[in-house]
């Protein structure tokens, strides 16, 4: 049985809402009660992409508010609340309670209450005489937002720039890492799998490994615990792998223009939630929603934009063919006579067509949505001259640099600001070796541009480092490791290892490559020195190579701190598809960002050190 998170998180919150009763084989809880739903704006996130407004009056849900605004009265109805467990929301909670506005009040929290705010919680109703109205407190270990069945986020803000950020005490990225570890303790509890757990050595990798393992073998503990029951795992014989990656693994993945449909729509009209919103015909704007239910996007996502508009238009041609045959069948025989034979037939065809219809107007309003997209794509790809940008960072990564004539002429062409820098940012990542006086020329072509250099100086700088890194002899090289690592607190990893990290003759992202080698199992130089996790193994045979550890593994997570794209995402899921026997990879990041919000984290951390700056009129768009 595959891993479906989307599938597990989808019944977990079935469970919430149906007051934490098991449901019936229709979904639904075998006494139906009326009841209000609360949520905050991260619980109301996770439950976006899952549950819509038909679902949750299918389950009882009457009326759903924020926590946040202000609410009336509702005597003799149950309340259930989903909220992070945070002190704001433990003080609302006891605010209603103490207004009596609801009968009773069903609360869940979206990860594990911590003591202390389970004891606030606690003394807050008996100082206001209503905990009696607290009916149960549940800990959901939901802190994560599913976007596709094999995708997830964990929605955590500029973890890249916290964990890069130069001025950070030991402290504060320790709090960065364990909320990272609880994030995923949250999947795999919903999924109900204790993994093994690869990462690189060094670096936030395997902090967060590390942490992650500490809170599984802590939990495991219990007799109690959420993996007793195998988390109806039992029918694979084997345990997934989990890999975890830091963002600096793959730099160049996360800043590159990308033409595949799916990647596109991401970075260039900004999908958010599987919603987006793009401008109309006559004005105003259209939102659509882009998930698992629409087919032509689950089969054509991965394809290039120029063959997703082939393939629009066989859509329209077929639909308009079947829309014809439906006419040409009830429309009668011209000029034949009526007799009862035809009417039979007739009345035959009249309820084919009927019948027909709901599947035909289903397929038009997905092949008006996918048109509406591509044609403002369209209008961006023209403008800013999308295409060329993909075309010639490929051929950077590719050929481990470009022509200084190519080079300056992109970034004195078309393209937005953000465009231009990421196309400069690129070039620096793929060149294998550093031309001062080329590098001078692309600083000067951004300032006549207008660009804010500090993202391109902070890459510059760390690409200095890892040169200096590999020419120096061992003894001065612990030394500059020393230094870099107080200045640069973890970014001194492999953030431009040349092209051969980059990209493999077949062009396979690293990643990809990687998580196809540890899924494997076999000897490879390339993940040899990968650290090993166990949870249930005693603890002094993890964090080394061991033994047990046994592939091919059949199902993979893998997670990438610091921000993940669809571009990744794709890869993988197109590694799987090549794969006999079958395999299954979830991918899952500390949040999804555009290769524009990408850049802007990097120009925060350029501001940090320092470096480059803003010409007095600019800004980043």
């Amino acid at each position: 049985m595959a891993l479906n998170l989307r599938q597990r998180q989808t019944e977990c919150i079935i469970r919430m809402l149906n007051m934490n009763q098991p449901v019936n084989a229709t979904g639904t809880a075998n006494e139906e009660v009326y009841k209000i739903l609360i949520y905050d704006r991260f619980c109301q996130n996770i439950l976006s992409p899952l549950i819509h407004v038909k679902d949750l009056r299918k389950h009882g849900v009457t009326l759903y508010f924020l926590i946040d605004k202000d609410r009336k009265p509702v005597l003799d109805v149950p309340a259930v609340y989903f909220v992070q467990p945070s002190p704001v929301n433990i003080q609302r909670i006891i605010a209603d309670a103490s207004k009596s506005l609801y009968d009773s009040f069903h609360l869940n929290f979206s990860s594990s209450i911590p003591r202390p705010l389970l004891e606030d919680l606690a003394s807050g109703t008996l100082n206001s005489d209503s905990i009696d109205r607290i009916s149960k407190v549940h800990d959901q270990y939901l802190e994560f937002v599913t976007l596709e069945d094999n995708l997830f986020s964990l929605a955590q803000k500029s973890s890249y720039v916290q964990l890069n950020d130069p001025s950070a005490g030991d402290r504060e990225i320790e709090e960065i890492v364990e909320k990272i570890a609880g994030g995923l303790f949250c999947v795999l509890a919903t999924l109900g799998v204790v993994p093994i757990i690869r990462c690189p050595r060094g670096g936030p990798a395997e902090m967060v490994a590390s942490a992650l393992d500490q809170r599984l073998r802590d939990h495991l503990l219990s007799k109690n615990n959420l993996f007793t029951e195998g988390g109806n795992f039992a029918s694979s014989f084997q345990r997934p792998i989990l890999c975890i990656f830091d963002r600096n693994f793959e730099l160049s993945v996360g800043i590159q223009h990308d033409f595949r449909y799916r990647p596109l729509v991401h970075d260039v009209l900004g999908l958010k939630l599987n919603r987006l919103t793009v401008p109309g015909e006559k004005g105003g704007t259209k939102s659509f929603e882009l998930d698992s239910s629409d087919l032509f996007w689950v089969a054509n996502g991965s394809l290039e934009f120029p063959e997703v508009a082939v393939e629009i238009e066989t859509q329209l041609n077929k639909y308009k063919k079947d829309v014809d045959d439906v006419n040409r069948r009830t429309g009668g025989t011209d000029g034949a006579e009526f007799d009862g034979t035809d009417m039979i037939g007739n009345t035959k065809h009249l309820m084919n067509a009927v019948n027909s219809l709901p599947e035909l107007t289903e397929r038009k309003q997905v092949i008006d949505k996918h048109t509406n997209i591509a044609t403002v794509l369209l209008g961006e790809i023209k403008e800013r001259s999308l295409d060329s940008y993909a075309k010639k960072e490929n051929d950077m990564i590719v050929r481990g640099g470009i022509d200084r004539h190519d080079l300056l002429g992109v970034l004195r062409g078309k393209g937005t600001k953000l465009d231009k820098l990421r196309f400069a940012i690129m070039y620096l990542i793929s060149s294998e070796s550093m031309n001062q006086a080329e590098v001078e020329a692309v600083e000067a072509a951004l300032r006549e541009s207008e660009v804010d250099t500090c993202a391109f100086q902070y890459v510059k700088k760390i690409k200095s480092l890892n040169v200096s890194l590999a020419s120096a002899n061992s003894a001065s090289r612990s030394n500059i490791v020393d230094w870099a690592e107080k200045l640069y607190g973890q970014s001194i990893s492999a953030v431009t290892a040349g092209v051969k990290n980059l990209l493999s003759n077949d062009r396979q992202l690293a990643l990809t490559r990687t998580v196809d080698a540890l899924m494997e199992g076999k000897p490879n130089p390339e993940v040899d020195s990968y650290l090993v996790f166990d949870p249930r193994a005693p603890k002094s045979s993890s964090g080394s190579t061991s033994s047990h550890l046994k592939g091919p593994f059949k199902e993979a997570i893998v997670f990438m701190i610091g921000g993940g794209n669809y571009v990744e995402y794709g890869s993988l899921q197109e590694l799987v598809q090549r794969q006999q026997p079958a395999k299954h990879v979830i991918y899952g990041t500390t949040e999804l960002l555009t290769g524009e919000e990408f850049v802007e984290q990097l120009s925060l951390l350029g501001q940090k050190m320092g470096l480059g700056g803003a010409p007095a009129s600019a800004s980043t768009q």
